[in-house]
């Protein structure tokens, strides 16, 4: 199975191009899904029929017909519902003893934040769905993707920091710990929880790194847009996602003799042009109207590339390369694609064996290698879009020759 996601500054009609592949995957035969998550159900007016069976049952999805189209909904209200209240269940003695009373479901409405939590699991769910060739994935505005996508393999290093698995052997010192701190020692149920989290999280990241998944992002060609695709291309890059290519959407024809509309396909295609230096860039024509319909989606399914390869055309997720450079310059350097990326916005701090990335509104923190654990940073460089991280040897650590 293959897993699209589509994405793009707002406005930019990646709803719209999500359907529109769906249903250009769907012609030749295959089997789609079509995952949203917009509460106002834009996808029903362009399919042409409402979104069906929530995602959060997709083990037990109706197998998708050959050639057809299976739109899902996240619903991230009920996901959100029926976790607080597992989590109340599991911690009923806890709340007990200090005289709480639990909320029923009913009485609960979804917090800032649970949308990313029940898409990504509704992303997960939905790259187990039965007798399916490709998920479709109509992601959130492009910013907020890359925070997303980010989320799984941040909370994974959240939870190892704060609740380190190797601690719960010391469960029959917990009582004489107590006494010696003078506080209470965290309850087994929550190592329990914590563990239960990662191994959902560690799903969901393994999901968004495979080799079968990639990502496009939509835009209209033009300085609304072209601020925001580079920022967020820098976020691709930062967090490594599996980014395919741009969806240049609305593209108005060449040739017109109205001076408006000729002056407006020049503008598209420079911006066009720029992008493809850079990315593979898919043209995509405007119809002279919003999309409104099954057969409007037809005749933008009709674009040449628009569907996948069975190959799969994502920039899989490459480890950041160690040039060796001992020899020479007495130095290794950390090679760090970061495309648009400046001087000005970009940030390096060393603490321990991690390294906090820093770029545009981005922040990552990446575990060094094993090499470079035993090595001081001694200097950066930024050129060309790379970023060159340069660490000398720290003679305690590294090894000696005899």
């Amino acid at each position: 199975m293959r897993i699209l996601l589509i994405t793009g500054p707002g406005g930019a009609g990646r709803t719209t191009v999500a359907a529109a592949t769906a249903v250009a995957a769907a012609r030749p035969g295959q089997r789609v899904l079509l995952l949203s998550q917009d509460a106002g159900d834009p996808l029903a007016a362009l399919v042409g029929e409402p979104a069906g069976e929530s995602v959060e049952a997709a083990p037990g999805l109706a197998a998708v017909p050959a050639g057809g189209v299976l739109v899902a909904r996240v619903d991230s209200g009920e996901e959100f519902r029926e976790e607080l209240v597992a989590l109340q269940e599991r911690g009923s003695a806890l709340l007990g003893m200090v005289g709480a009373r639990p909320l029923g479901a009913e009485e609960l409405t979804e917090l800032p934040g649970a949308e990313q939590f029940a898409l990504l699991r509704a992303l997960r769910r939905a790259a187990a769905a039965p007798a399916t060739d490709l998920v479709v994935v109509d992601m959130p505005p492009l910013h907020q993707a890359v925070a997303t996508l980010a989320l799984p393999a941040q909370l994974r290093r959240y939870l190892a920091r704060l609740l380190p698995a190797e601690r719960q052997a010391a469960r029959a010192l917990r009582p004489v710990l107590a006494q010696l701190a003078g506080v209470p020692m965290p309850a087994q149920w929550l190592y329990e929880a914590a563990a239960r989290w990662d191994e959902e999280l560690a799903a969901v990241q393994a999901v968004v790194e495979a080799g079968t998944t990639s990502l496009r992002v939509v835009a209209e060609p033009g300085p609304g847009s072209d601020a925001a695709l580079r920022t967020g291309l820098l976020g691709l890059a930062l967090e490594q996602l599996p980014f395919a290519g741009i969806v240049a959407n609305r593209m108005v024809p060449q040739g017109s003799p109205d001076p408006w509309l000729a002056g407006l396909a020049a503008q598209q295609e420079k911006y066009a042009a720029q992008w493809a230096g850079d990315v593979p860039v898919l043209p995509l024509g405007h119809l002279g109207r919003d999309p409104a319909g099954p057969e409007d989606l037809i005749r933008l399914a009709g674009a040449e590339g628009l569907v996948p390869q069975a190959s799969g055309d994502s920039r899989h997720r490459r480890g950041w390369a160690v040039e060796d450079r001992l020899a020479d310059d007495g130095v290794l350097v950390w090679v760090v694609p970061l495309p648009g990326a400046h001087k000005r916005d970009l940030d390096l701090v060393r603490r321990g064996d991690e390294l906090l990335l820093a770029a545009g509104p981005y922040r990552r923190i990446v575990p060094l290698p094993s090499a470079l654990r035993r090595c001081t940073v001694s200097g950066a460089a930024l050129a060309d879009g790379v970023l060159r991280i340069r660490f000398t040897p720290d003679p305690d650590l590294w090894p000696r020759r005899a």
